[in-house]
């Protein structure tokens, strides 16, 4: 009989959280994560079991790395909200889609426009909050990867002729730094000379963020969440007809081969300091457990270089000051083992549930509860 459980148990060192090896569906996962805001903005999950909500089949892993900015609570709201959406339209449907991550997505952003709609004249600011979403589902030997924003998932493939492991980056990205990017928008708003400005030595969305897709930035997606009371730096000078940002996903699916050794799922803040090379290597040359934390560190070593400091020396600042030597990191290592792979596909197990923290855990449930699809729908 299935049943929900938690295995959320992981340590604590200063400002870096992690679990360093633990079993999903497929295999085997390892999870970190360094806090560098004031406030943690990073989220993270993984699960694993039914997908559906009735507890029934399609079985399968569920990852997801939400990279929030502007304050924690969209991301808060992913990994509160996200997986249930999924389960929900998984259960309608009977089978895990790329249409049934698109339609969690959607949910996902009606339901925190709900939540700011609510809020808004109490609460102003809380739309020009967002959150990059990267999402990778394993279900019956396929490999689902979704994302809007610049997180990323990298996966490790043994190369059969010489054993060697190479990157294969999975996710496509959204960050206006990338030329295609900046072309798309451009193509999408030819009324609009400004729609990407080079600012502060990086190219932005209308001067204001460097992602051209999003879960919530309400603010540039709905003219009535770009006027008065909210901050004047993020009011536009004209009111828009369309959306600017997307919170559509790029959505992609990969038959898993018996070669495909682990995915790494990220947040911007560790390839910031590592290539894909760096990370696939790192994961390759050393012991499974501890994998997330290793990459954690290895990121954070660079950040110190970078300032021409040691890594303990980092170690001892605080959040909300750190935030100027890095971003918070999130990182999810999923190993890959085939015959699991395969079990997965007919065995009923219990759905378990690990979700990455950092030290303002307490705080982590203060937004209101998850809005269901037909909720959001009815704004």
């Amino acid at each position: 009989m299935s049943h929900k459980g938690s295995d959320a148990s992981g340590c604590q060192d200063g400002l870096l959280w992690y679990k360093d090896s633990g079993q999903h569906l497929n295999g085997e996962f390892s999870m970190a994560v360094v806090q560098a805001n004031n406030l943690l903005e990073d989220q993270s999950q993984i699960e694993w079991g039914s997908l559906s909500v009735d507890e029934t089949d399609p079985y399968g892993t569920f990852i997801g790395v939400y990279d929030g900015h502007g304050g924690p609570e969209v991301s808060r709201y992913l990994k509160n909200c996200l997986f249930e959406h999924l389960k929900t339209f998984t259960a309608e449907q009977h089978s895990m889609s790329e249409d049934v991550i698109k339609k969690a997505y959607q949910a996902a952003e009606e339901g925190f426009t709900f939540l700011v709609t609510k809020q808004w004249t109490m609460k102003p600011q809380i739309a020009v909050v967002g959150s990059c979403c990267l999402v990778g589902v394993i279900c019956n030997g396929t490999l689902y990867i979704a994302n809007v924003g610049n997180s990323r998932a990298v996966l490790g493939r043994a190369m059969e002729a010489t054993g060697e492991v190479l990157p294969i980056q999975l996710s496509a990205e959204h960050d206006v730094g990338i030329e295609s990017v900046r072309q798309e928008l451009i193509y999408l708003h030819p009324e609009d000379p400004q729609i990407v400005v080079f600012k502060h030595g990086v190219w932005r969305v209308k001067g204001l963020i460097q992602i051209s897709r999003s879960i919530g930035d309400l603010y540039l997606k709905k003219s009535e969440f770009n006027r008065e009371p909210l901050y004047a730096k993020f009011r536009l000078p004209e009111p828009f007809q369309k959306p600017i940002l997307s919170s559509e996903p790029t959505i992609s699916v990969h038959q898993l081969l018996p070669h495909d050794q682990f995915i790494i799922f990220a947040s911007d803040g560790l390839w910031e300091f590592l290539s894909n090379d760096e990370a696939v290597n790192m994961v390759q040359s050393h012991p499974r457990s501890g994998s997330a934390r290793r990459l954690v560190k290895a990121a954070l070593k660079v950040a110190a270089k970078k300032r021409e400091m040691r890594y303990s020396h980092l170690k001892k600042i605080d959040c909300g000051v750190r935030r100027h030597f890095h971003d918070d990191i999130t990182v999810i290592v999923v190993f890959l083992n085939s015959d699991l792979e395969s079990r997965a596909s007919s065995v009923c197990c219990p759905s378990i549930s690990v979700r990455g923290w950092g030290r303002n855990k307490p705080a982590d449930n203060t937004l209101a509860p998850c809005t269901t699809p037909m909720e959001a729908g009815s704004t």
